[in-house]
């Protein structure tokens, strides 16, 4: 398997360490990663396709372009990545007129979007491609954990450019933690926002910290170990939210933050060292003592 990799802003920016993981749980798992030289911000389905979407569907498809020179599918840890080059790749594939529209504008830049390849989120890969029993084979570690597992909003919506069963009562990432040894434990608004998304985290840090704050209370109270989330932004909305909390609000969780390959990286018999978990803002070592 080979995939180009777009790491898209928060990942290389604030959490190097994910790219260290993905790339570390990618060759274990033997699965070439492929860098997209030159690739921008994605941009975000929640900020720039709101404003004008000509202009996110342009700047999507010089990125998709790039996995196009590289002959092979994208993929992205990011689930806001994931749904601008997804979405902007089926948009782009089915409509001729605006395709012809964006590609006057890439041809000025030596670009051409031509629709060959696909998008899949890591955890796509993960779960259709290696599959579970494929993972099951890989863990070295069960990890004795219980799991609050986060989706998050742009993995599973909107439903029409996604390959999934439910988008309200989704299975796959539990299936994925649990396949790991560790277990998912129910919580109460689970499928509701980190608080991050669609610019609310810079428009209205105010509602965005109390959306975290809830989710963080609900997963306190089930009594999870640490949250494993998709995306990278959900990842800092968690991580670093955890920190603005206790800092503006004086309640503190202390509730572990890892991306899906952390622990994957984990129970595959990675170091700790290699999949960046002593760079979280949230200390990590409480997970790592229970491996």
């Amino acid at each position: 398997m080979r995939y180009a990799f777009f790491l898209g802003c928060v990942m290389p920016n604030r959490y190097p360490g994910l790219e260290a993981s993905m790339r570390s749980v990618a060759e274990a798992l033997r699965i070439k990663l492929i860098d997209m030289e030159g690739a921008s911000c994605c941009p975000p389905p929640g900020v720039v396709k709101s404003f004008h979407e000509s202009t996110w569907l342009v700047i999507a498809a010089r990125n998709l372009s790039l996995a196009e020179a590289l002959n092979a599918d994208a993929t992205t840890l990011c689930s806001g990545c994931y749904s601008t080059l997804k979405e902007a790749n089926v948009i782009l594939r089915g409509d001729p007129a605006m395709r012809e529209k964006v590609n006057k504008i890439l041809h000025d830049f030596g670009r051409e979007f031509h629709g060959s390849i696909d998008v899949k989120h890591i955890v796509e890969v993960l779960y259709h491609n290696i599959g579970i029993e494929g993972l099951r084979n890989f863990v070295k570690r069960p990890l004795n954990l219980k799991v609050a597992v986060h989706y998050g909003c742009h993995l599973l919506k909107p439903t029409r450019y996604r390959k999934i069963k439910s988008s309200e009562r989704p299975r796959f990432l539990d299936e994925l933690v649990e396949v790991l040894g560790a277990r998912s434990v129910p919580y109460r608004d689970k499928m509701m926002c980190c608080g991050a998304g669609g610019g609310l985290r810079s428009g209205s840090p105010e509602v965005s910290m109390d959306i975290t704050k809830e989710k963080l209370e609900n997963i306190k109270n089930a009594g999870a170990d640490c949250i494993i989330t998709p995306c990278a932004f959900c990842h800092l909305q968690f991580d670093t939210g955890q920190v603005e909390i206790r800092d503006k609000l004086g309640v503190t969780y202390n509730i572990p933050v890892l991306h899906y390959v952390q622990l994957l990286g984990l129970a595959i018999g990675l170091e700790p060292e290699k999949l960046g978990l002593y760079n979280n803002a949230v200390p990590t070592d409480f997970v790592i003592e229970k491996m």
